[in-house]
C-alpha cells in the first residue's frame, strides 16, 4: 500500500532540492570572480600549452591533441589547485577513461547504449580509483565515435597529457601567486 504522507514529503523535498534553494540566493547572488593577474596567467598558460601541443603534434606528425585537453587546459590553468587539476586526476583520469572505452568498443561497438556504458563505467572507475577528472567522460566519447585502435592509449591520451601536465608545473611555478600542484599522488 501506498504511503501517501511519505510520497507527499519526498516530492516536497525533491522540489525544494530544485527551486527551494533559489530563495536563500537569489540569481543576482554575486560570483566571486579571480583578480585579473589570474586571469591573464590563465590565458596565457593555456594558450602555450594548447599550442605547444598542437605544435609538437604537427613535428611528429601524430596527434597529440583531442578536444577534450581543451577542458583540462581550464582546470589545470584556471583553477590549478583544484583536486580534479592535479597531475594523477589528469593523466590517471585520461587513461583510464581511453582503456575502459578502447575495452567496451571493442566488446560491445559504438552504439548509443555503448556510450552510455563507456561514460558511466569511466566515472565509477575514476571514483573508485581516486583519479576523477570530468573531460575524461569526454575521452570515452571522443573513444565511442571515433573508433580508434589501441595506439589511442598513447598517443594522444597518455601522451597529450604529459605534455600538458609539464606545462601546467612549469608555467604555474613562474607566477609567485600559484604553485601546481599541490600534490602528484
Amino acid at each position: 500500500m501506498l504511503n501517501f504522507r511519505k510520497a507527499r514529503s519526498k516530492w516536497q523535498t525533491y522540489w525544494f532540492k530544485l527551486f527551494g534553494r533559489w530563495r536563500s540566493c537569489p540569481l543576482t547572488c554575486p560570483i566571486e570572480r579571480p583578480h585579473r593577474k589570474h586571469v591573464f596567467w590563465s590565458w596565457l598558460g593555456s594558450c602555450l600549452a594548447i599550442a605547444a601541443t598542437a605544435y609538437l603534434s604537427t613535428i611528429a606528425n601524430t596527434p597529440l591533441i583531442m578536444a577534450p585537453f581543451g577542458a583540462t587546459s581550464v582546470l589545470i590553468f584556471g583553477i590549478p589547485e583544484s583536486p580534479f587539476a592535479q597531475p594523477r586526476n589528469v593523466i590517471g583520469g585520461n587513461l583510464l577513461a581511453a582503456l575502459i572505452a578502447l575495452t567496451i568498443l571493442s566488446i560491445f561497438g559504438s552504439s548509443p547504449l555503448s556510450m552510455g556504458i563507456a561514460v558511466a563505467t569511466v566515472i565509477g572507475m575514476m571514483q573508485l580509483t581516486s583519479t576523477l577528472h570530468p573531460p575524461s567522460g569526454a575521452v570515452a566519447l571522443v573513444v565511442m565515435m571515433t573508433k580508434p585502435n589501441w595506439q589511442f592509449l598513447v598517443t594522444p591520451t597518455l601522451e597529450g597529457s604529459i605534455i600538458l601536465v609539464m606545462c601546467a608545473v612549469i608555467f604555474n611555478n613562474l607566477s609567485e601567486d600559484r604553485t601546481y600542484p599541490k600534490h602528484w599522488l
